[in-house]
């Protein structure tokens, strides 16, 4: 089928991509010509692993081409993808300025039925506003259908979740839209979910507040654990393993952060007071993550008491493994937590420190992990990258001022760290 997708963020140029490797003709379109010019030229704006590779393929083989003209990406299209950003408010709403705009553009862009997809994330009855802008700002009345079909792309891993899905959600107000999306992802063979357009809207934003709800609930556990001298790794673990629970998402740490769980969390509580419903449950995963920061920060004071002109090797700056995704990074957070009470710090990641320099420029760079630790008082681990976990730890404790690990993502055996001679600082065990 003719496909367009209109926004290349993470979500719609991984989402272009996989279509034109599923086989269809897809047209990506963006408002940034730079961005545009880089992916006409074979560069990526994004890390995300294996995409780069996906790209060049269905460029090469004329399924796959980018372009800034929404117009003729609505010309060449059966059906049409919006994907652009929907950005918080200060009150925690959504921004839906660029969907509007978007929808806009279609619509003066129609000349024959197009059925309009919201692949953003979007609250509860944004489907009904994008079919209302279209039928006012079209150029000429012609018929279309806008339906929600919501992505479930976890960063690091978006390319193997849009080949082997879980689940497709797909909601609209007819049935006429269903079979052409059924064909869209009958390649992928993940069952198709048909839903009303709202309760498609929902699904996204619940899924989201849930999955953060559970890793708050395993934060607030690892405080049990600390003051009770368990595990939480294996009380997660053998939690996990009843079917009902599972063990995805049970991992403590510095808490959730990223560009999704924190915004849609925030947007979901407010979806649900503007519906009437206080959502106390939501707003308590949002302090028990908040306050995950405070203990970490508090750990590490209270272990080396002054941090003022303290030197600090920060291991890990995207929000998480396999990104080069900075925003709202719990590392970040960490980062400027501690430049703030003076210390000073050499921070290394394996993709993301040219995007970190933008919003962490008083940090010393280093390529290489293992020369972090040089001259520093503690080495703190504080995203889960599995390269990490191959760090030359003799090395390490030679060349640390002292030999202490606040390891906020427990990649390391406490066990093993005390034999190696470490002061060994990690999260609920």
């Amino acid at each position: 089928m003719k496909l367009t997708l209109i926004g290349t963020g993470y979500v719609g140029l991984v989402t272009g991509t996989c279509f034109a490797e599923l086989g269809h003709e897809v047209v990506c379109v963006d408002n940034d010509p730079a961005k545009v010019r880089l992916l006409q030229e074979g560069g990526m704006p994004i890390y995300e692993p294996g995409l780069e590779t996906l790209v060049r393929r269905n460029v090469a083989a004329g399924r796959l081409r980018f372009t800034t003209s929404t117009a003729e990406g609505v010309a060449r299209s059966d059906i049409i993808f919006i994907a652009v950003p929907t950005p918080p408010l200060p009150d925690g709403s959504v921004d839906l300025s660029f969907i509007e705009k978007v929808a806009r553009e279609i619509a003066q862009a129609m000349t024959s039925y197009k059925i309009v997809v919201d692949k953003s994330t979007v609250p509860v009855n944004t489907g009904d506003k994008v079919a209302e802008t279209i039928k006012r700002y079209g150029a000429t009345k012609v018929d279309f259908d806008v339906v929600s079909n919501p992505e479930f792309l976890r960063e690091g891993f978006a390319v193997e979740d849009f080949m082997k899905p879980d689940r497709v959600v797909v909601g609209v107000r007819s049935p006429r839209p269903v079979a052409a999306m059924q064909e869209v992802y009958a390649p992928c063979g993940a069952p198709v979910i048909i839903t009303d357009i709202n309760s498609a809207e929902l699904i996204k934003h619940a899924a989201n507040s849930f999955l953060a709800l559970k890793i708050s609930y395993a934060n607030a556990l690892a405080i049990i654990c600390e003051a009770s001298g368990a595990n939480i790794q294996e009380v997660t673990h053998g939690m996990g393993m009843d079917v009902r629970i599972g063990r995805r998402f049970l991992n403590a740490g510095l808490g959730f952060g990223g560009s999704c769980f924190p915004k849609d969390l925030s947007a979901f509580i407010k979806i649900s007071e503007q519906l009437g419903y206080d959502f106390r449950l939501l707003k308590e995963v949002q302090r028990i993550n908040a306050e995950q920061m405070d203990r970490f920060v508090k750990k590490i004071t209270d272990t080396l008491w002054v941090l003022k002109e303290k030197r600090l090797g920060i291991l890990g700056l995207a929000f998480k493994q396999n990104t080069d995704d900075v925003r709202m990074s719990p590392a970040i957070e960490l980062c400027h937590r501690l430049l703030k009470e003076g210390a000073t710090l050499r921070v290394h990641d394996p993709q993301a420190m040219e995007k970190a320099k933008t919003v962490l420029p008083d940090a010393t760079y280093i390529d290489d992990m293992n020369a972090v630790a040089e001259g520093c008082d503690a080495l703190v681990v504080a995203t889960e990258w599995p390269e990490f976990k191959h760090l030359d730890l003799e090395r390490a404790r030679r060349v640390l001022t002292t030999p202490i690990v606040f390891d906020g993502r427990n990649l390391f055996d406490p066990a093993e760290m005390e034999r190696l001679g470490f002061i060994y600082k990690s999260v609920g065990r």
